[in-house]
């Protein structure tokens, strides 16, 4: 047996710099520092930790089954670990950021994670040009769940119920999409629980850029993780020959090709052009791949 089994066990439920909160399988939540100089944790962690006075002590990280995190050429920010699924929220209005959108798609299906689109504010009057947006991604197979946390809350709450229901779900998306609205409107008291995390944190202003963990239902089977909305979404850490396969829509067509090693770019024979030529993949998302491409294939200085 491990020297950490005999550790008490716990959940991380939110974490800033050298600060964690661990909560203990009673629902006690303790003020922890990791052991050492370098902080890894991130919420969903589960560790491993000893008392230390009022606080603890993370002596030991378990294995993760999933981690989802973003990188540029300068840093890597991650969001959550052990996930069950992604709820990438976008909204009619203000207009999303496709680009944005297929980035944290491709950074969930390199994870492992199963992804799900929410689109918020669909009560506005011009949602539809949203809804023509996101066809692509209907036909591709990708779930998109149609909300309006404001002005039809009952309904809203009632059709993500069985979506969230025993899961661990990470809300991502960009500012103005309306994440604050639907997690006060899924965990009553949620200021209350962020003012409480901002506190143990020792956070203070630093309180809308936290990650943080909610219970869904008193049983704590499922959970809420609050992601601070971004406004760049960094895939440096994925090689540009991956690209395509963790695309659904370009996959499908990815033994078409006439060459094994394709760039589906410029190739003659290639299975990915032909399809975009033929409508079966939009040229939306073709372009997106190109841009992605490019910019993956970029020299790191």
């Amino acid at each position: 047996m491990s020297r950490f089994q005999a550790l008490d066990l716990g959940l991380v439920v939110a974490a800033h710099g050298r600060h964690a909160v661990v909560e203990t399988p009673e629902g006690r939540r303790v003020q922890c520092h990791p052991r050492g100089k370098k902080s890894e944790l991130v919420v969903g962690d589960r560790v491993r930790w000893a008392p230390s006075g009022d606080e603890g002590v993370v002596e030991h990280l378990e294995p993760r089954r999933s981690l989802l995190y973003r990188q540029d050429d300068w840093r890597t920010k991650s969001f959550a670990a052990n996930l069950d699924q992604l709820l990438v929220l976008v909204a009619s209005s203000p207009v999303f950021s496709e680009s944005q959108l297929a980035r944290a798609l491709v950074a969930a299906a390199d994870a492992g994670v199963p992804a799900v689109i929410g689109l918020n504010k669909t009560d506005l009057p011009d949602s539809d040009g949203a809804r023509a947006r996101l066809a692509p991604y209907r036909a591709m197979g990708v779930e998109v769940v149609e909300l309006a946390a404001k002005g039809r809350a009952a309904e809203t709450r009632e059709r993500l119920a069985a979506l969230l229901d025993g899961r661990i779900t990470l809300l991502l998306g960009p500012s103005g999409a309306g994440k604050s609205t639907l997690v006060n409107l899924l965990v009553p008291g949620a200021q209350a629980q962020t003012g409480e995390i901002s506190q143990a944190l020792n956070s203070g202003r630093h309180t809308t850029t936290a990650t943080r963990w909610y219970w869904l239902d008193a049983d704590r089977r499922g959970a809420l993780i609050d992601s601070p909305g971004f406004q760049e979404f960094g895939l440096r850490h994925i090689a540009p020959e991956r690209l395509a396969s963790l695309m659904p829509d370009l996959a499908a067509t990815l033994g078409a090709c006439r060459f094994h090693n394709c760039t589906h770019r410029h190739e003659p024979g290639c299975g990915v052009r032909t399809a975009v030529e033929s409508g079966a993949v939009a040229a939306s998302r073709y372009r997106l791949y190109v841009e992605l491409y490019d910019e993956l294939a970029r020299p790191r200085w």
